[in-house]
């Protein structure tokens, strides 16, 4: 039979347990969560056809197909862009679905990025890693003592900050809100460790005056997997299925995945910019009708930025946004209801977009209950989707 356009589901999700030395390989913990997916979907390993992942995963995908059983892959790929590539993992899951290249299609990452070695350190004591920025980054970077992801990260919301008169304080209401998610969530490793704005303020400085200790992700072991398929497949398969209503990617013009200072305007993520244009005009959805939000969190900026470009407030109210109450459960748009990659755990993302399953699902551990999940948003920056309920 010819192929036909089909719409794409998430059918399952799977996680190892996270922690700050797995005991393990990275190969290990990427089947522990591959085959968890597939369980959680009542799909057979073996009929998975289609493997995405990064480009800094270190598994392959004939080993770990190899681990899984897997008999005939008809598609793999492998996105650059480090944490940018986490819901660009999803958008091509998406369209080879929709095509009808493959049936059952797994996005894994699983990392010893605590034990085995450190994203946080400078990179040219690490052999082979680029952090997904490419060479040719890095050299503007690092003979100015940019070394680390924090620095770049300082460096891209520092005018932001300046420009609307944010302080570091006020970054602080952050981290208070995810920490908080997290200490009610069992699988997160800040479980039942909640923080004050004064434990954030006493943090120490990584990169003064912008960004402390709190304001900065984990560094994580662990992974994590989805399993998407075709939604006519997904609901007849074990949970309810979530469909991918819409995912896309923006990459504009002289943007850098984190050592983002060559754009004109400083104060906007234009990537972010570009894909909510492209998310709302492919799904005819608004800021309004998301329930909830999963954005990429690596450093507390980033989240504020995201917000406005999304158009969840207006520019330079992001701050204000958040100081409302707007992320916690009872506000405007829970945000990173598992803890975000500052209190649950550091998969590059990929446990973010979990959780947004989750919360379509009705199975979070924090779920939004005052109002039906229909719609929760995932954003890595470069890259967006928007999960559904049938």
């Amino acid at each position: 039979m010819s192929r036909r356009f089909r719409e794409a589901a998430v059918a399952g999700i799977g996680a190892t347990e996270f922690s700050k030395e797995s005991g393990r390989s990275e190969l290990q913990l990427a089947a522990e969560c591959s085959l968890a997916a597939c369980e959680d979907a009542g799909v057979d390993p073996a009929d998975i056809d289609g493997m995405i992942t990064f480009t800094i995963d270190n598994s392959d995908e004939i080993g770990l197909g190899r681990c899984l059983g897997v008999k005939d892959l008809a598609y793999t790929a492998r996105i650059p862009g480090g944490g940018a590539a986490a819901a660009a993992t999803l958008y091509q899951a998406m369209a080879v679905v929709n095509a009808g290249v493959c049936d059952n299609v797994l996005i894994w990452r699983a990392m010893n990025e605590r034990s085995q070695y450190r994203f946080g350190q400078n990179p040219t004591s690490m052999a082979g890693y680029t952090g997904g920025h490419g060479t040719g980054s890095l050299l503007w970077c690092i003979p100015f003592g940019a070394m680390t992801p924090a620095s770049w990260g300082a460096l891209q919301g520092a005018r932001y900050l300046h420009t609307y008169g944010i302080t570091n304080r006020d970054l602080g209401h952050v981290s208070v809100q995810e920490r908080q998610y997290a200490a009610t969530n069992p699988k997160a490793w800040f479980f039942e460790r909640p923080i004050t704005l004064e434990d954030h303020q006493n943090s120490k400085w990584i990169q003064e005056p912008w960004l402390r200790l709190l304001d900065c992700c984990q560094e994580s072991d662990g992974g994590v997997a989805i399993l998407v398929t075709s939604l006519e497949r997904a609901r007849d398969l074990r949970q309810p299925p979530v469909k991918i209503a819409g995912a896309c990617q923006s990459i504009p013009y002289n943007v850098e995945v984190i050592s983002n200072y060559y754009h004109d305007d400083l104060t906007v993520m234009p990537e972010a910019v570009g894909t909510a244009r492209r998310l709302y005009a492919q799904t005819g959805l608004k800021p309004a009708d998301m329930q909830a939000a999963m954005i990429y969190d690596a450093f507390t900026p980033q989240v504020l930025m995201q917000l406005e470009a999304f158009g969840f407030c207006g520019r330079g109210e992001a701050a204000d946004f958040v100081k409302s109450g707007a992320l916690a459960l009872d506000g405007a748009l829970p945000t990173n209801t598992h803890g975000g990659l500052l209190g649950e755990a550091y998969i590059h993302g990929v446990n973010s977009m979990a959780e947004g399953v989750r919360q379509v699902r009705g199975t979070s551990v924090n779920q939004v209950t005052r109002r039906t999940v229909e719609h929760v948003l995932v954003s890595s920056g470069m890259a967006g989707a928007i999960l559904e309920k049938v």
